[in-house]
C-alpha cells in the first residue's frame, strides 16, 4: 500500500519551485513526482540523472544490468519492474534479465562483471583491484566511474521508493500484465 504522506504529485499539485521541470523527465515517472515533495532535491537531481541515465559510458544494456542488480539487491520492486520493461525495449530477453537476480556464474560474462561490481559495492563498499581491471577492460575508466555512480544513484532512488512505498507506474504495470516477466 502506498505511503499516504508522499503520494506522486499530480500536475495540479506540482510545486511552483519545480515549475521548470514540469513536462520533463520529472513528470513522466512517479518516483520523480514523489521527489517533487522536495523541489530543491528534484532540481539538484536533474543534471546527475541526465548523466547517469542518458550520458553513461556503460552503454544502454550494461547500464540496465547495473540498475537491475542494484534494484534486486535493494529489494526494490518499483526499480525492478521499470527496468524489466526498459531492458525489454532494448531487446534483452527475460532469461538474460532474470539471470541478473541470480549467481554471477549463471550470467553472461559481461553481465557478471557489472553485477559483480554491484555486489562488491553492496557487500564491501568498494570494488577490488582485480574487478576494477575487468571493468576498465570492458567499459574503460569512464565506465568505471559511471558504474559506481549508477549504483549510488539507484541506491538512493531505491531507498526512497521503498521507504515511501511508491507504486509502480500504471503504464509499467500494464506492460507487465500484458507480458508477464518470466525468467
Amino acid at each position: 500500500m502506498p505511503h499516504t504522506d508522499y503520494p506522486p504529485l499530480s500536475d495540479a499539485d506540482w510545486p511552483a519551485e519545480a515549475e521548470a521541470l514540469k513536462g520533463s523527465f520529472a513528470t513522466r515517472l512517479d518516483v520523480y513526482r514523489v521527489m517533487a515533495h522536495r523541489p530543491a532535491l528534484l532540481a539538484a537531481w536533474a543534471p546527475l540523472r541526465d548523466h547517469v541515465v542518458v550520458q553513461t559510458a556503460l552503454g544502454a544494456e550494461l547500464s540496465e544490468v547495473a540498475i537491475l542488480r542494484t534494484g534486486h539487491r535493494l529489494g526494490a520492486p518499483y526499480e525492478w519492474a521499470h527496468h524489466v520493461v526498459r531492458s525489454r525495449k532494448l531487446g534483452m530477453t527475460d532469461a538474460r534479465i532474470g539471470s541478473i537476480r541470480g549467481p554471477l556464474a549463471a550470467m553472461a560474462p559481461e553481465d557478471s562483471v557489472i553485477a559483480g561490481a554491484v555486489d562488491a559495492l553492496f557487500d564491501d563498499h568498494r570494488i577490488g583491484p582485480e574487478l576494477v581491471t575487468q571493468i576498465e577492460a570492458l567499459v574503460g575508466s569512464d565506465g568505471l566511474f559511471d558504474l559506481i555512480a549508477t549504483v549510488g544513484f539507484y541506491s538512493v532512488l531505491g531507498g526512497m521508493l521503498n521507504t515511501l512505498q511508491t507504486p509502480v507506474d500504471g503504464d509499467v504495470a500494464a506492460a507487465l500484465a500484458a507480458e508477464p516477466f518470466e525468467d
